[in-house]
Order: structure tokens, then sequence, then C-alpha cells
């Protein structure tokens, strides 16, 4: 009798053991998603800030970019917050919570670099903008797929300022558009891409991509890309 009172005790103590540990992840989950929620705003408030691009010169675009810097610094603050509360080695455990939402900051912080430079951040660089580490072991990074589809969404935005640029009378931004969007599918071209979700993604890089030289090439007939 005492020995079934030993093993009732047992296994009572082992699934309290379980329940304490689903307890404490699902808390975890929940602070994470509240987090997220938070960078969220963040991503969309830097958004509708950048959308201004699409309807001013160029010679604006630097102020416009500048406007975003506090809510970027807020942005970085919000993934530290986030990382703080990732158990050690469980980074994958939990990523698909923030995976679209820091594949959306990589965007918005890639496409800001590209409107003050002209140029393509790289992970490493991105990593350190957004204050979060590059390399997997060193805990909360930006994964390498995050960071690709990051970039892939970039160029459907630079594709539709190809467009409106043309309607604001900038003849100039397209052709550089085109040449950095001809760059960005040709290193693209060199990855064997296994995730499907990428793959997909880069599909539509190949639109963007006709998209653009659609619009240098109605330029071009009409002579509008001459020097003045």
């Amino acid at each position: 009798m005492e020995s079934k009172l030993a093993k009732t005790d047992n296994s009572v103590a082992l699934f309290s053991e379980i329940q304490k540990h689903l307890t404490d992840e699902q808390t975890t989950r929940e602070d994470i998603r509240t987090r997220v929620k938070q960078l969220e705003q963040s991503c969309r408030e830097i958004y509708a800030v950048l959308q201004a691009v699409h309807q001013y010169s160029s010679t604006e675009v630097s102020a416009i970019c500048h406007n975003v810097s506090t809510q970027f610094g807020t942005a970085k603050d919000q993934l530290k917050e986030l990382e703080s509360l990732i158990p050690a080695n469980s980074y994958y455990k939990f990523h698909d919570h923030w995976r679209n939402t820091l594949q959306r900051l990589v965007f918005l912080t890639s496409l800001t670099n590209y409107l003050m430079t002209g140029k393509l951040l790289s992970r490493a660089e991105l990593s350190e903008r957004l204050g979060i580490a590059a390399r997997p072991e060193d805990g909360f990074h930006l994964d390498l797929e995050d960071y690709l589809m990051g970039i892939l969404t970039m160029t459907s935005e630079l594709a539709r300022l190809a467009v409106n640029s043309v309607t604001l009378g900038n003849y100039t931004r397209p052709l550089e558009i085109s040449e950095f969007v001809s760059s960005l599918s040709a290193g693209f071209q060199l990855l064997n891409l296994k995730n499907d979700a990428l793959r997909r993604k880069f599909d539509s890089l190949k639109y963007d991509l006709k998209k653009i030289e659609e619009v240098v090439y109605d330029i071009s007939i009409r002579g509008l890309n001459k020097p003045a």
C-alpha cells in the first residue's frame, strides 16, 4: 500500500513539474506576443512616414528619412526587450512569433538606407543597425532567411517608387533603381534557394524588375533620360 502511495506521489510531482514548465512557457509566449505587437506598431509608424517619398522630390527624401530616426530608435529598444525574454538556446523555438515583424523591419531599414545612400546593407551591417547579433551562435540574431526576405520586400517598394518618380517628373531615379534592383537580381540568381517561401519571393523580384525596366524603356523612347 505504501509503495502504491509513493508511486502516486511521484507521478503527481512529475506532472506538477510538467505543468509548471508549460505554464512558464505560455507566460513567455504571451510576453513575446506583447513585445512583438509593440514592434509591429513601430514598423507601421515608420512605413507611414516613408510613404511620403512617393509624393515628394528627391531633394526632400533625406528629410523624410531623418523623420523616422526616432521610430527606428524605439524599434531597436523594443528588439532589446524582446531579446531579454528569450530563454537561452530557444531562439528557433519562438522564432515564428517575430519572424514576419523582423522581416518587415529589415525591409524598412534597408529601404531607408537605400534612399539615403543608394547602397545595400549587408546582413552584418543591418544587424548592427538593429542592435542584434548577426550569427546564430551569438543568441538572438538576424536570421539569414529573414534578412533575404526583407531585402526582397524592398524591391517591390522600389518598383512602386520608380513609377511614382516619373509622375513627379524625376526621370533619373528610375534608372538608378533599375541598376540597383538588377544587381540584386543577379546576386539572388547565384543562390540555390531551397526554401519555398524564399523562392516564391524571388519570383516576385523578377516581376518587380520587369516593371522597373518597362518604366525605364518608356523614359528612353520618349527621350526623357537625356541630360539637361
